[in-house]
């Protein structure tokens, strides 16, 4: 996928090209471009099983690529890890702490490692999380173990945080403390958050950037408010089996209802209301026109891309114009 020509080379915190890994006999990562601006919040998006973990892992130095080229803070890795993963904060799908320490144990554990340890802020999240630091980790509820995590990512005063499916299982309330002090981090240094989630509607209030994985490929990467803005569903009744030259992109085209007769449904980007007329003179008519949700979208790009159609009902996504590319455009 082409660099979207809005961000610059210098202003990527990530940046990954041609990324390939294969774990095993039924699954692969594959052709993997990932352009993360600096200071944005991107949401990783996509299905369990779609490779979201292993891309994560692949993009700290925890998985070594079949192919491809790796780039986060500027700094190749995994040749540079050791100077890169210093400045990266973690919160991975599944919690690596000791048991048979404390919280407060647990936090020295962790300050030890990191030379831009914030002791006094590590101890303000504590209080706001309502962590006792003499609870042994052994103890503490699935929510209370994701507000200490994310405080050890958080306390390290990371440029860049990478976090796993971060508020998976979470309560609203735990949720909502978990993000809010995120946040709040975010808006006061500036970082860079490269946030993995299968909660589509969680990550449409706070991300300013998206990615969508599923099988291992990333199927599109745009800023959030051109995917919440720019992808529509039309209804459309009597359109010709080819397009000439449509004024908005056709990302895929099929049955409505799964009845030819009942006309079509079109997932197109690009649309304004000044586009009607182009459509009648096809011969077609427009019987609707939808707005759709980030989660709405999001299912729409998946059901396209796992079906392989893009831009007519019967030509494949890798004769057409790629997902990824067309949304980018």
């Amino acid at each position: 996928m082409n660099q979207p020509p809005t961000v610059q080379m210098s202003d990527l915190a990530i940046e990954t090209s041609g990324l390939a890994y294969r774990p095993g006999r039924d699954f692969a990562v594959r052709d993997v471009a990932l352009h993360v601006p600096r200071g944005a919040i991107y949401g990783f998006l996509g299905p369990n099983g779609a490779g979201k973990t292993t891309t994560v892992r692949l993009l700290l130095a925890l998985l070594r690529p079949d192919a491809g080229r790796v780039t986060v803070l500027g700094r190749v890795v995994p040749k540079n890890a050791v100077e890169v993963l210093a400045r990266v904060g973690y919160v991975p799908e599944r919690p690596h702490l000791y048991p048979s320490l404390t919280v407060a144990e647990a936090m020295r554990f962790h300050a030890a490692f990191h030379r831009r340890w914030d002791a006094r802020w590590a101890t303000e999240l504590m209080r706001a999380f309502e962590l006792r630091e003499e609870r042994p980790v052994a103890a503490l509820s699935k929510g209370e173990t994701g507000k200490l995590m994310m405080l050890l990512a958080l306390a390290q005063q990371p440029e860049l945080l990478v976090l796993d499916e971060p508020t998976d299982g979470l309560d609203p309330v735990v949720r909502r403390e978990v993000l809010e002090a995120l946040l709040r981090y975010v808006s006061e240094r500036e970082a860079t958050v490269f946030i993995s989630s299968h909660l589509v509607h969680e990550l449409e209030r706070f991300c300013d950037h998206v990615g969508v994985m599923d099988r291992g490929r990333l199927v599109a990467e745009l800023p959030m408010q051109e995917f919440k803005d720019g992808i529509k569903r039309l209804h459309v009744v009597g359109a010709p089996a080819t397009l000439d030259a449509p004024p908005f992109t056709v990302l895929a085209r099929e049955a409505a209802s799964g009845v030819p007769a009942m006309g079509e449904r079109w997932l197109v980007r690009g649309w304004s209301p000044a586009m009607r007329p182009w459509i009648e003179s096809t011969g077609a008519t427009l019987r609707d026109v939808a707005d759709l949700d980030l989660e709405e979208g999001f299912v729409e790009l998946l059901r396209s891309f796992r079906t392989g159609r893009a831009g007519h009902a019967t030509t494949p996504v890798v004769a057409a114009e790629p997902l990824h590319a067309a949304l980018s455009r």
